[in-house]
């Protein structure tokens, strides 16, 4: 679960104020962008992920876990690859996806994007005839 304080983009500062990101903001960021990369199956998220989810509401951070450090933020994101993946190139794709998403949209700075693979998602195929 992420913790409520907000990180503070110091180079945004100005004359207007000051400039806050949610880490529900990051999370966001963050499930979309591994969610672009080829070979992520789905973003697998805790018990309470799956309660929201059969509510009715979309959680498009499922899965990823935001840890604001002084050093910077860390990530820790769980992931359903597809089978037949590299699972190392997959992860490294998500881990520089991730990263590139946040720089453009928040410029924050990253401290680790740990990635969790924790399963891989078989399709059967149908048969033809």
């Amino acid at each position: 679960m992420s913790e409520y304080r907000m990180i503070d983009l110091e180079e945004e500062k100005n004359e207007l104020g000051k400039i806050e990101i949610s880490p529900e903001v990051i999370e966001v960021i963050t499930g979309l962008a591994a969610s672009e990369v080829e070979g992520v199956f789905s973003l697998r998220g805790g018990f309470a992920t799956g309660v929201v989810e059969r509510l009715g509401k979309k959680n498009h951070g499922k899965g990823v876990k935001v840890e604001l450090r002084e050093d910077g933020v860390k990530i820790d994101i769980s992931l359903v690859l597809s089978y037949g993946v590299s699972v190392p190139e997959v992860a490294r794709e998500v881990q520089t996806n991730i990263q590139q998403a946040l720089q453009t949209m928040t410029s924050i700075t990253l401290d680790s994007v740990n990635v969790h693979v924790l399963s891989i998602q078989l399709e059967m195929q149908e048969e033809t005839q």
